[in-house]
């Protein structure tokens, strides 16, 4: 793979990281201290933790993801250490997804109290999208392995 394919893709990784991080610094905080309506602050604060507390396993995820593409870099792209690295990414997609799957009730109450129904559906597109990539990453990891298994199997025929 060409080095510059490679260069974007790091790019286009650090390009999703810093809205999140601009998102849990400035938008998160001002969510949690102006509700739209006061009544149902008190549901809007475990949506508020949920939330920060997601951002944690989808670093992680954007690292691993950055450390892969580093393997690529190096011609090491059929490595255990890329396996790894799928599987990290596996585990935090499902992190996510569990947590966001958590707050669904929270979501609830408050899209019951706002008369919001659109919300609760907007609340899912979180767990679907986790659930994608952590499926996408299992299925990567698992061809990744087969090849490494071939690899180290023809490496010992010869």
């Amino acid at each position: 793979m060409k080095r510059g394919t490679t260069i974007f893709l790091k790019l286009a990784v650090l390009l999703i990281g810093v809205p999140i991080l601009a998102l849990c610094i400035f938008g998160i905080p001002w969510l949690a201290n102006n509700p739209v309506n006061p009544n149902y602050a008190g549901a809007l604060y475990p949506i508020v933790i949920m939330m920060y507390v997601s951002v944690i396993p989808f670093i992680v995820a954007l690292y691993q993801a950055f450390r892969l593409l580093s393997y690529i870099d190096k011609n090491e792209a059929f490595s255990l250490m890329s396996v790894k690295s799928l599987k990290t990414i596996k585990y935090c997609a499902i992190v996510i997804s569990s947590l966001y799957f958590v707050m669904l009730p929270f979501v609830y109450v408050v899209a019951e109290k706002d008369d919001a129904p659109g919300l609760i559906l907007m609340g899912m597109v979180p767990i679907f999208a986790s659930l994608v990539i952590a499926v996408f990453s299992a299925v990567l990891q698992r061809l990744l392995q087969e090849a490494i298994d071939i690899k180290s199997e023809n490496d010992l025929v010869v």
